[in-house]
């Protein structure tokens, strides 16, 4: 047996278990055998006496491969919210999906986490991946990366309508951030919660911005007039704003809801802080 010989018979011990880790991550077949084929690829052209442990090796590069497809996939995709879940009866690749035990709805929801929020929950909730393994793969911290899953777990666990969730707090930040651009400080003290709090980071504070404002008054006028260069964007999956110049962002307004208000806003600039996030201008 030839040295490639062994390697592709080491390799097919681990194929099933990398393509049930791509489909759940990716949600298509046909994507998933392409992650694969590619982790097929790069082990090809690497030093494989130099790995230890070849599964999890396969397990890293695949992980890695999903994220960079899911965040390719999220860049092209103008609607990202905008999720059709198909009749399965009519959709072969579903059909194979649901027969490899992912239901329907949690394919559904899997489409709103973020890419590293999916890559972190599937790796850990479904396949016990350590999270000091899942880290280096989402380019966080352990810790980090286990906030990523806990977050995903939250929406898949608790949430019945994700969609219809962040697309409805997505339009009140759309109407928040054209309100204060046009200085509408009417519309902006409607859509507030009479006890909205305004933090914001070190960072924020040194170019700016207060360390606090409590009411809806004084976070309205905050804002009125304002945020001509913010753009609309998912913060770590939820609706907030950022600003990036040259698509760099260097602030960030975080946003919480409660009845269809915004009851909190974080003013974040620290450049440690915004790295860690995941950023999707839309």
């Amino acid at each position: 047996m030839t040295e490639k010989d062994w390697l592709g018979e080491r390799f097919e011990q681990n194929r099933s278990r990398l393509t049930a880790i791509a489909v759940r991550m990716l949600g298509s077949r046909s994507e998933a055998d392409d992650a694969v084929q590619e982790a097929w690829l790069r082990l090809s052209r690497s030093d494989a006496s130099a790995i230890e442990n070849l599964g999890g090796w396969l397990t890293t590069v695949v992980g890695r491969v999903c994220l960079d497809m899911l965040r390719s996939r999220k860049s092209r995709r103008e609607e990202p919210l905008d999720i059709q879940a198909p009749e399965a009866s009519a959709d072969p690749e579903r059909e194979v999906m649901l027969a490899e035990g992912i239901g329907l709805a949690l394919v559904v929801v899997l489409e709103t986490l973020t890419p590293a929020e999916r890559v972190a929950f599937v790796l850990h909730d479904m396949f016990a991946m350590p999270f000091e393994e899942i880290a280096p793969i989402v380019g966080r911290t352990a810790t980090a990366t286990r906030q990523l899953a806990s977050r995903a777990r939250r929406r898949v666990q608790g949430s019945d309508e994700p969609r219809a969730g962040i697309a409805r707090n997505r339009s009140i930040v759309e109407a928040f951030l054209a309100a204060s651009r046009g200085g509408d400080f009417g519309a902006l003290i409607s859509m507030l919660d009479p006890d909205v709090v305004l933090r914001s980071d070190e960072a924020a504070v040194q170019i700016g911005s207060d360390r606090e404002l409590v009411g809806a008054e004084p976070v309205a006028t905050t804002f009125a007039g304002r945020a001509r260069a913010a753009r609309a964007a998912l913060i770590d999956g939820e609706p907030g704003l950022v600003w990036a110049p040259g698509g760099s962002p260097r602030v960030v307004f975080a946003f919480k809801f409660e009845r269809d208000r915004i009851v909190e806003i974080d003013t974040i600039a620290d450049p440690e802080r915004l790295s860690a996030m995941e950023i999707e201008i839309l």
